[in-house]
């Protein structure tokens, strides 16, 4: 064989190992290409599946599961949006995919080795129609969350009950009003209402914009100083739902809870009674000491009716040991917590306006079983 020939055959093995390699490097880029695609309707797929499960966890705060009037119709229209959502995540996805699997052969070539344009196969027809299904959907939605809004707007009934709520730093102030100033009274941290009744709230702005919010029973509603807004709640079933300052006011906005109590009508009036009545007087002992403690050292910032602490700067404690909580839901209301708080406030909610008092264990001892009178 000569020289020429063997340079000839060479280049042709060469050429064909060349060729061998980049098929194979063809081969493994589409291995890898659907091995990831695969991969990704895994993923897709497991997350369908978790969705529901994620949503069905159910915490004090979950706004997808309501129980009152004023905030179902809000919940069915969440719901309504993420199904739509995910229904078109899955068509599209479905047709990506359907375009990605799909078998095609080599685009015909002109004279000249160039791809040749084709003719159009319909495409626009896809764009047509998905503009049209888009556009019925938006208008249908905009039509259902006009609905909604005139939904919440106002209960169908008349209120039998009007509540004023005031945000302060870093508690809420709960006043009832009531046809006159005999039925009037004011609490803290804690809103009473009967089950099935529509109830009236005056929502009021004490220091910094604050937000009223319990999720399961109502969206939020702005509290802005110098402005009264105004919202509504009716519980569908009695319990006790948690709400929370929905904007930030400072150094303690996260304890700034809020507790609804929905109770069935005997309840909540026998609640209603006894927060009307004052507390007893104490007749002797520890109690008697930490009442004259109390006026003392707390009498400024705190009311208690029927005695002479009449201070407006800090919660009413006039029913205080009826609250399941202290400091705006930051502790359980209890013996100990009631002396920790008392003796350092400020170690327990940094910033808050309640002052460390310098009480001996005597006295602090006192007031605290004064404060349990308070029932």
């Amino acid at each position: 064989m000569g020289v020429e020939a063997r340079r000839l055959c060479a280049h042709a093995v060469a050429a064909a190992g060349a060729g061998a390699s980049a098929k194979a490097d063809v081969e493994r880029a589409g291995t890898g290409e659907r091995q990831a695609m695969k991969r990704g309707i895994a993923l897709i797929l497991s997350w369908l599946l978790a969705a529901p499960a994620l949503a069905d966890a159910d915490g004090p705060m979950g706004y997808l599961q309501t129980h009152a009037r004023s905030a179902d119709p809000v919940t069915r229209l969440n719901w309504g949006l993420i199904a739509i959502s995910v229904l078109v995540m899955v068509i599209i996805t479905a047709l990506l995919l359907a375009g990605m699997l799909r078998k095609r052969g080599h685009a015909p070539r002109d004279g000249n080795g160039m791809p040749e344009v084709m003719p159009d196969t319909g495409g626009a027809s896809w764009i047509y129609i998905g503009t049209g299904v888009s556009g019925l959907v938006l208008f249908g939605v905009a039509i259902w969350v006009l609905m909604v809004l005139s939904a919440v707007a106002a209960p169908a009934g008349k209120p039998g009950l009007t509540i004023e709520v005031a945000g302060r730093q870093w508690w809420w102030e709960v006043r009832y009003l009531g046809s006159d100033v005999s039925k009037t009274l004011v609490t803290a941290n804690e809103i009473h209402i009967p089950v099935g009744v529509p109830v009236h709230v005056r929502l009021v702005g004490g220091d910094v914009i604050h937000s009223f919010w319990i999720p399961k029973l109502a969206g939020k509603t702005d509290m802005i100083p110098g402005q009264t807004n105004t919202t509504w709640l009716q519980a569908d079933k009695p319990g006790v739902y948690r709400g929370q300052c929905g904007e930030f006011c400072g150094a303690q906005h996260a304890h700034m809870a809020l507790y609804v109590v929905a109770q069935d009508g005997p309840a909540f009036d026998a609640w209603m009674r006894a927060q009307l009545a004052d507390p007893p007087v104490p007749a002797g002992g520890m109690a008697l000491r930490g009442s004259q403690v109390f006026l003392e050292h707390c009498a400024v910032c705190h009311a208690v009716r029927g005695s002479l602490a009449g201070g407006r700067l800090g919660p009413d404690l006039t029913h205080l040991m009826s609250r399941a909580t202290i400091a705006a839901g930051t502790l359980p209301n209890n013996l100990g917590n009631l002396e920790g708080w008392i003796a350092n406030a400020q170690g327990i909610k940094p910033g808050s306006r309640m002052p460390p008092q310098n009480l001996s264990p005597e006295d602090l001892h006192a007031v605290t079983a004064y404060l349990q009178t308070l029932e």
